[in-house]
């Protein structure tokens, strides 16, 4: 499925066109904006081929610009997020700290995800969340992980047949290390918020599938 760019993309890559090579800061003064405003923008036109980040140079056009419809292009926004997804580490709302410090360094993850009696995601923590709560805190393990974690509806997700450049989009412009894939959960009789982890996605896994293609 071809991604579409949005209208501020392709006022960068008109930007970069008319100007190459050319910085990021100036890219975002001359839209208006600020260079985090538009990382996310950058960082997926630099994917697709459509620009080209050099460093101490700037941004110049790609050969995605020129072939937008080559064959590596096309291979990578067809890539979906259910082919790379891992298993998740769920662990339970009445679990403590302890426990989930416990289960981060027994299954070498960066993130844990919550999930309410209903089998749901309630909520995200993460090694830094964890870290901050523990450090210099002698009750920290006995306290509930419902205290720590990041609750619904802050929470991030992908779906199954999301493209894998929607999760690398998601998780530079929110910037977090890795998103729970998700689907409705069974009976949630249309409630966004009532789904279940059915994977997780993060940031080495789109590394790893951004590697072999460039190797093929």
């Amino acid at each position: 499925m071809a991604i579409e760019l949005t209208s501020r993309q392709q006022q960068i890559l008109k930007i970069v066109e008319e100007g190459q090579p050319i910085s990021g800061e100036l890219i975002a003064e001359r839209l208006n904006s600020t260079r985090p405003m538009i990382r996310s923008d950058l960082a997926m036109l630099v994917m697709l081929h459509y620009l080209e980040a050099k460093p101490k140079v700037g941004y110049t056009l790609g050969s995605g610009f020129v072939h937008s419809r080559g064959a590596s292009s096309e291979r990578l926004q067809g890539m979906k997020v259910r082919d790379y997804q891992s298993a998740p580490v769920v662990i339970s709302e009445t679990a403590t700290v302890g426990d989930a410090v416990v289960s981060l360094f027994l299954e070498d993850v960066g993130t844990l995800f919550v999930s309410d009696a209903d089998g749901c995601l309630a909520g995200v923590v993460s090694r830094k969340d964890l870290l901050r709560i523990t450090l210099g805190n002698a009750a920290a393990p006995s306290m509930p992980i419902s205290l720590v974690m990041t609750r619904q509806p802050n929470i991030h997700t992908i779906a199954p047949d999301d493209p894998l450049l929607s999760a690398a989009s998601k998780m530079i412009s929110y910037e977090v290390d890795s998103l729970p894939v998700v689907q409705a959960a069974s009976g949630a009789a249309g409630d966004p918020h009532k789904v279940e982890v059915v994977g997780r996605i993060t940031k080495t896994t789109i590394t790893k599938a951004l590697l072999e293609l460039a190797l093929e």
